[in-house]
């Protein structure tokens, strides 16, 4: 479905909680970090600066809870009557703020999603 060049993978978490005033926080982060190496080889660009695209997928399991037991549970994750408006809204943010390219996968369906990290850089980013 969807594919970017350079720029940001982003697996987007929502939790039951979470509002537009996350959504909005998360989107400035992203685009804002200085993760994308500068003419002198420096993490000094932000995707904003560096023109680069972001491919988000919805990802429900990075609320899993795997403390007890042996099978995880997704009970810290939003109802997807909550999720994919907010999912859908963080991607219009970002498209909004000025991101060339922003692509999607389809809301809750299986996929395959395939990754060539170019550097060093996992970050996993939360909100206050």
């Amino acid at each position: 479905m969807g594919q970017v060049g350079g720029g940001l993978l982003i697996l987007l978490g929502v939790g039951p909680d979470d509002t537009e005033t996350e959504c909005q926080w998360l989107v400035n982060k992203l685009s804002q970090l200085r993760i994308f190496e500068d003419e002198d080889g420096k993490m000094n660009l932000s995707l904003l600066e560096s023109g680069g695209e972001a491919l988000v997928v919805s990802q429900f399991t990075l609320y899993a809870q795997t403390r007890k037991g042996r099978r995880p549970s997704f009970n810290g994750a939003a109802h997807p009557s909550l999720a994919e408006p907010m999912y859908e809204r963080f991607c219009a943010l970002l498209k909004e703020i000025g991101v060339s390219k922003v692509a999607t996968g389809v809301f809750g369906a299986h996929m395959d999603v395939r990754l060539l990290n170019d550097g060093p850089v996992t970050l996993i980013v939360d909100t206050p």
